[in-house]
């Protein structure tokens, strides 16, 4: 398998967003691995974007809320 070169700097300084930077290729290529391009994944996000837009799934900003319920 290829490397993979990872660029992570602070995108601010409070420390809640850094930027990520990577060869376009090679990440395509880990994507391709990992099974993104599969028919089996692509068919899970049309899935999961129809129940959202049924309103089926709700935003939460933390794990805690569904621990609530």
């Amino acid at each position: 398998m290829a490397s993979l070169t990872v660029t992570i700097k602070p995108k601010t300084n409070r420390g809640k967003k850094f930027l990520v930077e990577m060869d376009a290729d090679k990440f395509e290529r880990l994507a391709s691995n990992l099974g993104f391009f599969s028919s089996e994944f692509v068919e899970s996000l049309d899935k999961a974007e129809k129940d959202f837009k049924t309103g089926k799934v709700k935003k939460i900003k933390s794990f805690r809320e569904l621990r609530n319920k």
